[in-house]
């Protein structure tokens, strides 16, 4: 066998073997954050929690993230507890 054609073969067995090996643990891997979107999407649905797609101003968009900011809130929780607010005042 050639040197090339040899050395073409060890890297095939390295890149092999790097595919094969656990990433728990390495990388950051396992620091409590989904690891792709399918485990987050269960994770939201174990919660209750329903994909809920709106267009709003972009004014409104940028005071929401602010007041968001200012409460040290995401998004979602900020939205959620403002509905609640609003539904609750309608009744």
């Amino acid at each position: 066998m050639k040197r090339t054609a040899l050395e073409k073969v060890e890297a095939m067995k390295t890149v092999g073997a790097m595919k094969r090996e656990p990433t728990s643990g390495r990388y950051g891997a396992d620091a409590g954050a989904p690891a792709g979107k399918r485990e987050q999407r269960d994770k939201d649905k174990a919660a209750g929690l329903v994909p809920f797609a709106v267009k709003l101003p972009q004014e409104l968009v940028a005071s929401l993230q602010a007041l968001a900011q200012q409460k040290s809130a995401t998004l979602g929780d900020l939205v959620a507890e403002l509905l609640h607010k609003a539904m609750k005042a309608k009744k």
